[in-house]
């Protein structure tokens, strides 16, 4: 089991996708598994591993059982239809659409039943409650939409434990919520009020998109052309924000001539206030535990290993919900990653005999190893896949860097020297101008994605027939 470490871990994360397909939820299944760990500390040692293995799959299937039964359960679905007064707790940043403001959020009460559910909020378009409000209204609950347009908002909300809408015309403020919750709401306030003072219209919203992962303020042009560039993962956090994170807090305890240990342990801290700041998206989730573990592993004197910090990545996020494994942001996250594990050593090194600056070869293997590998979950999550994603990421690519490190180091002054944080966001802002002029060049472009069934055929016999020339080309020769 020490040398297949990653069987262990690999084990659970199918246990816990096995539930997808078939629910096992009765008490005898943990019993089985607790059996087959007794007849593995007994087993001679070639078997110790496979029964391991199988007690962890069943134990993973039990528990991604209950928790997608803990998920599918609602006792507001039983009231759709009714109005009544209503405590509500804002849970995420509201995103306001032509017609409506939604916000993710949770009923505490609904008339004079004592509920804790959670709901997508509607309200008419103006203003609209800050993350973390406690407000009273007056609600009607109704269920989401189902398909329409190749989009399913009733299973995609189901997916996230939310089976009502609570549509609120009026509402007032009636406190915060308080514990872990309330901290990252006071986190997410504090970074979005001071990443960008002074800033407004698109160059905000960029950088509210690259450090919080919040594109809500982007227009809807804007938005797409992202998308179509293949720049749209530069608005999703991702590990690069948190090594940045990471890499400061280290920089800073050898500034001031700290030991090693306090700069991990300041790293730790940082990394844990900024997931906390940008909320659970699998992308920051995976990324934050990734550098939480590698700084664990330095403080206790343990080899890093890059492959089991992702298996535990998504063994957190399934553990808590399941159906993380069918939401699209999980899926790009991990085959991104997965991919430049695999292939971007191999191709850099093609790469190599080519008269490239070192920065833009490595740009070129990373983004061309991940668009090959998100290239078909985009399509089937979005029906589009960006063809021009090399070239869009290798023009961007001197940007994200500086505007990164700007934004963190203006939300860092900002307490302490107003003036000199509005003057490095008004330099950020050309930053994030920048990335945006790149979304709507190279997204606008023709062909830059592709959206028919006949495209994205021709495109996989192409893909298909230069893999085949290229493994003839570069396989080892005798």
């Amino acid at each position: 089991m020490r040398r297949y470490p990653y069987a262990l871990a690999a084990s659970l994360c199918g246990g816990l996708a096995c539930a997808l397909a078939v629910r096992l939820s009765f008490v005898a299944l943990p019993l089985v598994a607790v059996g087959l760990l007794a007849a593995a500390a007994v087993a001679e040692n070639r078997l110790r591993l496979p029964l391991v293995a199988a007690a962890l799959v069943l134990a993973g299937w039990w528990w991604g059982s209950v928790r997608l039964d803990v998920l599918d359960r609602s006792v507001l679905r039983g009231h759709v239809g009714e109005a009544d007064e209503t405590l509500i707790v804002v849970t995420g940043p509201p995103r306001t659409s032509r017609f409506a403001v939604r916000a993710p959020a949770e009923v505490r009460r609904f008339g004079s039943l004592a509920v804790r559910e959670a709901v997508q909020l509607e309200l008419p378009v103006g203003r609209s409650p800050p993350q973390g409000a406690v407000i009273e209204a007056l609600g009607q609950l109704a269920l989401p939409k189902g398909p329409s347009h190749g989009f399913d908002e009733r299973a995609w909300l189901a997916h996230k434990g939310v089976h009502v809408v609570l549509r609120v015309d009026r509402w007032r403020v009636v406190g915060r919520r308080g514990g872990l919750g309330g901290v990252a709401d006071s986190l997410h306030a504090r970074l979005e009020a001071t990443i960008a003072p002074g800033l407004r219209g698109e160059r905000r919203a960029v950088l509210e998109g690259v450090v919080l992962g919040d594109d809500a303020a982007l227009g809807d042009d804007l938005r797409q052309r992202f998308r179509a560039s293949g720049l749209y993962h530069l608005l999703a956090v991702s590990g690069q924000n948190v090594a940045l994170i990471a890499g400061g807090a280290l920089l800073l305890a050898w500034l001031a001539g700290l030991p090693r240990w306090l700069g991990e342990i300041g790293a730790l801290a940082g990394m844990t206030a900024y997931v906390l700041a940008v909320g659970p998206q699998p992308s920051v989730i995976r990324a934050g535990i990734a550098g939480a573990l590698g700084s664990l592993a330095w403080l206790v004197a343990r080899q890093r290993d890059r492959w089991q910090f992702l298996l535990l990545g998504a063994l957190a996020l399934l553990a808590w919900n399941p159906y993380a494994l069918l939401d699209a942001g999980f899926q790009l996250s991990f085959a991104a990653v997965a991919s430049i594990f695999l292939g971007y050593r191999p191709l850099r090194r093609v790469l190599e005999g080519y008269p490239l600056p070192g920065p833009l070869a490595d740009v070129i293997a990373v983004s061309a190893v991940c668009g090959a590998a998100t290239a078909p979950l985009v399509w089937l999550q979005f029906h589009a896949i960006p063809l021009l994603t090399v070239p869009a990421n290798a023009l961007a690519a001197p940007a994200m860097a500086p505007l990164l490190a700007l934004a963190l180091l203006t939300a860092g002054l900002a307490p302490i020297a107003p003036p000199a944080a509005a003057a490095l966001a008004w330099l950020n802002g050309w930053a994030a101008a920048y990335l945006a002029f790149c979304a709507k060049f190279v997204g606008g472009l023709p062909g830059a994605q592709i959206r028919s069934t006949r495209a994205a055929l021709l495109l996989l016999a192409g893909a298909l027939l230069l893999a085949a020339y290229a493994w003839e080309r570069w396989r080892p020769r005798s």
